[in-house]
């Protein structure tokens, strides 16, 4: 689970961190990105691919390279067609 942190199973992982521990993982992983070997992956070749992308003078995000990532919310031009 998480890759090992607090054992392989859930119920190792719930008796062997604490709360504390828990809410620290939780931090860091919501400052850092998951800790899947492959998101991350995928987060590196996104960047990569993204800093390419400028100099040829695109105009494309980050998460337009990261097909596992969900965008948050909506656009300013998707909402406003949505609501008219």
């Amino acid at each position: 689970m998480l890759n090992g942190v607090g054992g392989r199973t859930i119920r190792e992982a719930k008796e062997r961190l604490s709360y504390q521990e828990a809410q620290a993982w939780g931090l860091y992983i919501q400052r850092y990105g998951s800790l899947h070997g492959g998101r991350r992956l995928e987060a590196c070749s996104a960047m990569l691919a993204l800093q390419l992308h400028r100099q040829s003078g695109g105009t494309a995000e980050l998460i337009d390279f990261m097909p596992h990532e969900r965008r948050l919310g909506v656009s300013l031009e998707q909402a406003m067609s949505e609501w008219h």
